[in-house]
């Protein structure tokens, strides 16, 4: 007669959670079977659920049990019932569960499987194009569900903490109205209203800033965002956020809650004490000394900005192609490479190739000889000893020491030496290829500029939205000097991946009308643009600023997964597309017409 699993017989324990203390209990485990072994009388197998793995022996003695186990075939959904063993001395050291055995009395197959395209174990070789057409399966696998449960964790310890803190988790809707500035915007058409789009929120910047007008106070959410980019390992189109916005605080106020979060996750998560107050840096030190405004600290090369000393030489400190640099506005950088992690020449010379994949045209570069000379550069022709000196002096260069040079317009500098600076620490072994390496710094870089020039339309636009407050010593040049005005931003870094940012916010309509001028917003433009906001803020809104930290982010950095996507349950290829259910897909005749939408064709190429 066959056993009622499920609707009478229901599971008891997971198959990670038996040890020898549950020797002689009856108990009822439901699975896939991960493996299995026939010995020529018994068969055994592994059942395996997101809990981990159990051994589970079928014996002649329960024919009816035994005989069932002889069809069991890899990725079988069962039910099994039995009496939990101990396997003596043949203890598994690799399992949890490895001191006992399930010793099965009955046996149900709930669903048989077809031969997997893929193995279902830790670690394999299968491309990840295989696996994302399959996530299902590839979410069977081990790492996968780890990296999901210690994500959902992180949710659950996210809420917890933002509650005891006083914060209300409200939610703001995905779809709204189109606002320019930040990211693309995927838009939506409206069938109900022909010819106009819904955006899908690239944040929800607004919205939260109207829940400070409203009076709430304190808010968080836990949401989805959308912004239509191009994709890289450390994006993807849809992603999650952990937002924050507070009224009557100050910056300071804002780092404390967040500090006091992450310590939280760490601390839960992988049992790490993360020391507060975190490390705050200026932006343009950051700029300066690592080339971006997320720098990894867990290992030095830092940059030194040579500009000012290749000025006071001029051009006849024998290097004119870093002083026409100078005189064109642009910078000068160079990196060391210290001697006791020295390169062959070989190896320098590949520097150079991967600085040009960079957007740069070379990479200058010199040994440092006894007595200060250089070799192994045509610099060493016609440099002085005067101006060579005072390089290697400003760079701290030694004997054995390799410097490596950069010089031009001031964003492409800082961008090649950004990325050569950690192409070089992975290649010396200063830092894995992905993961932590067992180090955490955090830092939080402030003040950066409120505008950027656009050199395209030589006008300035917000560095990150137009409603941050800038400093108060700064306005007074929001018109007659925009590039030099500092403001209320923050970035929070972990081992040079920024992790959250945002600012504290604009509420004076004074301050922010002058904002918009120097963007070149006139009145009916701004109106249009962001009239609801504008409004809003003139009914008695509070001082407030917030924060968004990225959650993928977090559970990449947290899991020290390969990639992005191994911590998204279902995530897009670069580009963009969902191998497993076709999206994006084409759509008939019929829907268009109903949403007033009709398709062109991409230009020919």
């Amino acid at each position: 007669m066959a056993v009622p699993f499920i609707s009478e017989v229901k599971r008891t324990h997971t198959c990670g959670q038996l040890t020898a203390t549950n020797v002689g209990e009856e108990v009822v485990l439901f699975g896939w079977v991960h493996n299995r072994r026939d010995h020529g009388g018994a068969v055994f197998i592994d059942l395996r659920d997101r809990d981990g793995l159990t051994q589970v022996v079928f014996e002649p003695d329960h024919a009816e049990a035994h005989g069932l186990a002889g069809s069991l075939r890899l990725e079988f959904c069962i039910g099994v019932r039995g009496k939990v063993v101990s396997r003596g001395k043949n203890v598994n050291p690799k399992m949890k569960t490895g001191e006992i055995e399930i010793k099965a009395t009955d046996l149900t197959i709930f669903n048989r499987s077809e031969p997997t395209p893929f193995p279902i174990e830790d670690s394999i070789d299968t491309s990840e194009e295989k696996r994302l057409a399959h996530r299902y399966l590839d979410l069977r696998r081990a790492p996968l569900q780890k990296s999901l449960m210690t994500r959902s964790k992180m949710h659950s310890l996210t809420r917890a903490y933002m509650v005891d803190h006083g914060f209300l988790d409200l939610e703001t809707p995905f779809m709204g109205k189109y606002t320019p500035g930040g990211a693309r915007n995927f838009l939506v058409p409206s069938r109900m209203n022909a010819g106009k789009f819904y955006a899908l929120a690239e944040s929800p910047q607004l919205y939260k800033q109207l829940f400070m007008v409203a009076g709430f106070d304190r808010y968080f959410q836990i949401v989805k965002c959308f912004r239509d980019e191009d994709l890289r390992v450390d994006r993807q189109p849809e992603f999650t956020q952990i937002d924050v916005e507070m009224s009557f605080v100050s910056q300071d106020d804002i780092f404390t809650i967040i500090e006091g979060l992450i310590k939280k996750l760490w601390g839960e998560v992988l049992g790490i004490d993360v020391p507060t107050p975190f490390a705050r840096m200026d932006f343009y030190e950051s700029m300066a000394k690592y080339g971006n405004d997320k720098p990894d600290l867990r290992f030095g090369l830092e940059h030194t900005v040579l500009t000012d000393l290749i000025r006071e030489h001029g051009d006849a400190g024998g290097v004119p192609m870093m002083f026409e640099a100078v005189q064109n506005k642009g910078i000068v950088k160079a990196m060391v490479v210290p001697a006791e992690k020295a390169m062959s020449r070989a190896e320098s010379d590949k520097l150079e190739e991967f600085a040009k994949q960079a957007g740069a045209k070379g990479l200058a570069r010199a040994k440092v000889a006894e007595g200060g000379e250089w070799t192994q550069s045509p610099l060493s022709k016609t440099i002085t000893p005067a101006l060579r000196a005072a390089i290697n002096q400003a760079v701290g260069a030694k004997t054995g020491d390799l410097i490596l040079f950069q010089f031009g317009k001031e964003s492409l500098v800082h961008t090649v030496m950004a990325n050569l600076r950690v192409h070089v620490a992975k290649k010396l072994g200063l830092i894995p290829e992905y993961g932590s390496g067992g180090q955490w710094k955090f830092l939080w870089v402030v003040n950066p500029p409120l505008f950027e020039h656009d050199e395209d339309s030589n006008t300035w636009v917000a560095a990150h939205h137009a409603f941050t407050r800038p400093h108060d010593e700064d306005v007074p040049f929001l018109l007659s000097d925009p590039g030099r005005v500092k403001c209320h931003r923050y970035d929070v870094v972990l081992n040079g991946f920024e992790i959250g940012g945002g600012s504290i916010r604009l509420h004076d309509p004074k301050v922010q009308a002058e904002v918009f001028k120097a963007l070149g917003i006139g009145e009916e433009e701004a109106q249009t643009k962001f009239g609801f906001l504008l409004d809003a803020l003139k009914f008695g809104a509070p001082p407030h600023g917030g924060i968004a930290l990225g959650m993928d982010r977090l559970a990449f950095l947290l899991t020290g997964a390969e990639s992005l996507r191994d911590v998204i349950p279902f995530p897009k290829t670069k580009t963009g597309t969902d191998l497993m259910t076709g999206a994006p897909g084409d759509v008939d005749d019929k829907q268009l017409r109903e949403l007033h939408v009709r398709p062109v064709p991409p230009p020919q190429k």
